[in-house]
């Protein structure tokens, strides 16, 4: 039997919901049925709308999509300005006030406390600067994710911006793959860093070359099936195919077709490729793909180009996070900038606009690391650049313990989400930068905070994962995190082992201390701590981690699920500003 909301898709989905949300726009929140919530707020999502926790009922999350994470000059200030007018919620977040910009793992741009009624001026301005939230979230193509610094790397081997505008084009809006089993995420790599994670991606295209007819073509090998949500994540499979790059988008969109064929409709939980990999195996993958979806022969998988593959993938030197001053091939500069958390103010935003505009061409890229990057800027320029106030607090220099932290949404937002997060995550970050000193030569540490299991921090693939979790501390329940070590990309991915669960929240940090101090004790010369991991068991890692009170303060620790907001002084449902009775309508995870 089909599932609920495949049922609420057959009845409308896809560009037909535009004219619904209109309709609900003009004549308010309350005209939207009480027992059709959860139908129309799946719907919704294919526009980039996720409806808000339990009793933030009439506020929305709305998603922006920006292919590759490309903001093209203009676009930057527009998604200042709207966050600065429609993104205000009825309390201030104490870190990080009101009015602001979510910079996400998957390269887009989250706006929270948005209202239905007033999305058809959004939508009107976001179209008018080239913006748009079509498929932002839903069960179709997502935002196509890749290397931030596409177009000006210097370590590339295909331009994959041209393949992504390609796929954005072809396959945003297209009805033939619009509505599919769940959502679809696609990963576009023209370099040989590996920056845009095809690992745990859906659909990866990664770089390599091929001797064809006595030529070296160059262009992508493809994996399928790559992902991290719940507690099912997978690394995307080979599947042996060499993809000429005029011929990605047939390759992909035969791909998106056999996963709306034959991907399950009847089970929510198994609706990703991963598990349809998983059952048929690779070679059945391209056998279907070859006799039913693409009418040219196949040619087998070529030789691949990620050979200095370093995101996460505890190497001695490079950061694939793109934070810092990097030379383009152009010979200017593009300049990466550490946003903790990837929060920032809608007045940050407006100025960060400007000096994209007077230093560089105007463009900013958001990687997946929750960062931004100001590119196109000239030699001469950069001393000015690197001076301007704002980049003290945006640094392209930050300790490795604050350009390592990503958190998800967390309980500020998210349904399902167990913790806070993003508060919490910057007050770490904080005091571990001051309390904590890692081994001179070790200049990359990942701390990947998510609510819950839901993935959307890419807890997976961290040095340090942290994942929401509740327990008890002197008889009375505390908010607290499972700690897991070792995860990361590169030649030889793996995900995180977890080791220690159910730390206190206070005792975390110094769990993460303790582990750094052990780590510099014991490893040998020169040993990265992706090696140091790999090289014993979990027994002798969770020895290693120590959780300890310290004299960080945690003021979340008692947040309840049964809050409306966690940072409200009134924080009882029944203070909800929602304009009906608080109902528990139980939305998905705002997850990229």
């Amino acid at each position: 039997m089909p599932t609920d909301v495949e049922e609420w898709k057959e009845e409308v989905y896809g560009t037909d919901i535009r004219a619904h949300m209109e309709r609900f726009a003009e004549e308010g929140w309350e005209a939207i049925p009480d027992d059709e919530h959860d139908a129309w707020f799946e719907r919704f999502k294919w526009y980039g709308l996720y409806h808000q926790r339990a009793g933030q009922e009439s506020y929305f999350m709305m998603r922006i999509g920006t292919p590759n994470g490309v903001l093209e000059p203009g676009q930057l200030r527009t998604i200042g300005e709207v966050a600065k007018e429609y993104s205000q919620g009825p309390v201030e977040n104490p870190e990080f006030g009101n009015g602001w910009a979510d910079f996400t793992t998957r390269q887009s741009i989250q706006l929270h406390w948005i209202r239905i009624e007033d999305m058809p001026e959004i939508w009107d301005t976001l179209n008018e600067n080239g913006l748009e939230t079509i498929q932002a979230c839903g069960d179709s193509w997502r935002n196509i994710v890749g290397c931030p610094v596409a177009g000006k790397d210097k370590h590339e081997h295909v331009d994959a911006l041209d393949t992504i505008h390609e796929l954005h084009d072809t396959f945003k809006g297209n009805d033939d793959h619009s509505n599919l089993p769940r959502k679809w995420k696609v990963s576009v790599t023209g370099c040989d860093e590996g920056c845009g994670q095809g690992d745990i991606n859906d659909l990866a295209f990664e770089p390599a070359r091929k001797e064809i007819d006595g030529e070296t073509v160059e262009g992508y090998n493809v994996r399928v099936g790559g992902g991290l949500a719940r507690n099912e994540p997978r690394f995307a499979r080979n599947i042996d195919v060499f993809v000429r790059t005029e011929r990605a988008a047939d390759v992909a969109g035969g791909l998106s077709a056999l996963f709306r064929d034959h991907g399950d409709r009847e089970n929510r939980y198994n609706a990703r490729i991963k598990f349809l990999v998983d059952e048929w195996g690779p070679e059945k993958v391209r056998e279907t793909l070859q006799d039913d979806y693409v009418d040219f022969e196949l040619e087998t998988a070529g030789e691949d180009m990620r050979e200095g593959y370093s995101y996460n993938a505890g190497t001695k030197e490079g950061h694939a996070d793109h934070v810092g001053v990097h030379e383009q091939q152009d010979g200017n500069y593009y300049v990466g900038l550490n946003v903790l958390v990837g929060r920032m103010g809608a007045d940050e935003v407006i100025e960060l606009a400007d000096l994209a505009e007077e230093y560089g061409s105007g463009e900013a890229r958001l990687t997946q690391r929750q960062n931004v990057i100001l590119t196109d800027v000239p030699e001469s320029e950069l001393d000015d650049l690197l001076d301007e106030p704002l980049l003290e607090h945006y640094s392209p220099d930050p300790s490795p313990l604050m350009r390592g932290s990503i958190a998800c949404t967390g309980t500020e937002f998210c349904s399902l989400s167990i913790i806070e997060t993003k508060n919490r995550q910057v007050r770490y970050a904080r005091w571990l930068k001051e309390n904590v000193d890692l081994p001179d030569d070790v200049d990359d540490f990942h701390i990947h905070l998510s609510g819950c299991t839901a993935s959307c921090a890419q807890p997976q693939i961290a040095d340090v994962s942290l994942r929401g979790m509740k327990t008890r501390k002197d008889g009375e329940p505390v908010e607290a995190m499972d700690i897991g070590l070792g995860g990361g990309l590169g030649e030889n991915p793996n995900f995180a082992d977890w080791v220690t669960e159910r730390v206190p929240a206070d005792e975390v940090p110094g769990a993460i201390r303790n582990l750094v101090d052990n780590y510099a004790d014991a490893r040998e010369d020169g040993e990265t701590f992706r090696e140091f991991v790999v090289d014993r068991d979990e027994e002798e890692l969770a020895d290693l981690v120590e959780p300890e009170e310290t004299d960080y303060d945690d003021p979340y620790m008692h947040n309840t699920k049964r809050t409306w907001y966690p940072y409200a002084e009134d924080d009882d449902l029944d203070e909800s500003p929602a304009p009906k009775s608080v109902v528990d309508d139980g939305s998905a995870p705002a997850d990229d």
